[in-house]
């Protein structure tokens, strides 16, 4: 039976050469790499609420396998009863090994889950670097539904050393990111 590759040992072995070749890089070193992966989820019932922060706290360090840290709102916004140094969010920055492992864990166990699928929109923002948007964490076998309050969205955010979207996306094209309309 054949192991089956670790997506940074991939990274290493199938990628960097396919991607030396689709560009003509003279070296290794120009092919683009993964540098993190930002997952973010902003709870605005957080103003009303300081507990959801909390929870928001517990859930996206559940999906990350990393601590994740509050966000605090940086100035007063009377319409939205929001003061400065406020609760407003969750977030968790991954490198390195923990990067690979959760990428992993997002395009084969995570992605597949999504009701009605057919595929990622293959937009990028100019500098090589793409976020996908989540509308629900239950997709996230970590989250337990029976301790469930209320289904959030949250934003994971793939920032990558490529220099064009046209190489950013060919790198998570090569890691397995299921795009829509998109041709090798």
């Amino acid at each position: 039976m054949e192991k089956t590759l670790t997506l940074k040992k991939k990274y290493i072995e199938e990628i960097v050469p396919a991607l030396k070749k689709e560009f003509g890089y003279k070296s290794r070193m120009q092919v683009p790499k993964l540098q993190k992966i930002v997952i973010n989820q902003g709870i605005g019932e957080a103003v009303a609420d300081k507990k959801m922060v909390d929870i928001g706290v517990d859930e996206i360090t559940a999906i990350a396998g990393q601590k994740a840290v509050q966000t605090r709102s940086k100035k007063d916004i009377s319409n939205f009863k929001l003061r400065k140094d406020m609760p407003i969010g969750v977030t968790v920055t991954l490198r390195r090994d923990r990067m690979y492992e959760f990428l992993e864990r997002l395009i084969r166990v995570t992605i597949p889950r999504i009701r009605d699928f057919r595929g990622i929109k293959n937009k990028l923002d100019g500098h090589g670097n793409f976020t996908l948007g989540i509308t629900e964490q239950i997709i996230f076998p970590e989250i337990n539904l029976d301790k469930l309050n209320k289904i959030q969205g949250l934003q994971i955010s793939f920032v990558s050393s490529a220099k064009t979207d046209e190489e950013g996306l060919a790198l998570l094209r090569e890691f397995g990111m299921p795009f829509k309309n998109i041709k090798k």
